[in-house]
């Protein structure tokens, strides 16, 4: 009995914990009214950072690109004004909220001409297995978030190659330029990258693409990008277990 009621109080704390953390403050959207929000409009979110892929200078202001992501769905901002002190602070886990305009590029949805501010708090999202929701239009509903893919086969990176990445979509680049490779599931075929933005050509991911093989069985994590269509920002690979 005792037993019993230590795994229900366990389960209530969790239960609660998870409510809290999904709470909104006041003027705040939660995901679901963010996803109905009409282009070009303005939103207010609460985030928390899931990686950091970029920043630089433009005209003497910092700007940042980051993948974002609470518990019911994730948030990418391009060029969200950041000093290099503030990029520094923004941690795998920060928690921010962010007021910005929804915007789109070519099928990826995006939050652009944004401010920010850091908040108490901290949340990691776990990979969604988003597997068999190749192919289908579930998948879109997905964008931006941390997912897996799981049993995916290596096929050449170019009509009658046996080369399984190539250096730039169309392989004009050279070592530290993104990573362009073909994965099949169930006789479909999709282009996945590395963009060498996120992961350089100084990570694990970046090394274990180029030592991919045609034919080679993998699993696979990194963010669900999109353009003009699915184009997942891939972080990890390993042989499929």
């Amino acid at each position: 009995m005792k037993k019993l009621l230590a795994v229900m109080m366990a389960a209530l704390i969790l239960i609660c914990g998870v409510a809290m953390a999904e709470e909104k403050s006041e003027g705040v959207m939660t995901y679901a009214e963010y996803a109905a929000a009409e282009l070009d409009s303005e939103v207010t979110i609460e985030t928390y950072v899931q990686a950091k892929q970029s920043w630089w200078e433009d005209n003497g202001q910092g700007l940042a690109t980051i993948y974002t992501q609470d518990q019911d769905g994730a948030y990418f901002l391009y060029n969200l004004p950041c000093t290099a002190e503030e990029y520094e602070q923004l941690a795998v886990g920060t928690k921010i909220r962010v007021t910005g305009y929804k915007s789109e590029w070519a099928g990826e949805v995006e939050i652009v001409d944004a401010t920010f501010e850091i908040l108490e708090g901290s949340y990691v999202a776990e990979p969604l297995d988003v597997t068999a929701l190749l192919g289908t239009d579930e998948l879109i509903s997905h964008q931006n978030e941390l997912v897996s893919f799981k049993g995916m086969t290596v096929e050449p990176a170019a009509e009658g190659s046996d080369a399984a990445f190539l250096y730039s979509w169309d392989g004009s680049g050279e070592d530290g330029s993104d990573l362009y490779f073909n994965v099949s599931l169930n006789g479909e075929t999709y282009t996945f990258t590395v963009e060498s933005y996120l992961c350089d050509n100084t990570t694990d991911v970046y090394a274990a693409v180029k030592a991919l093989k045609v034919g080679d069985v993998i699993d696979m994590e990194g963010f669900l990008y999109w353009y003009e269509g699915v184009n997942p920002h891939i972080t990890a690979v390993k042989a499929a277990e």
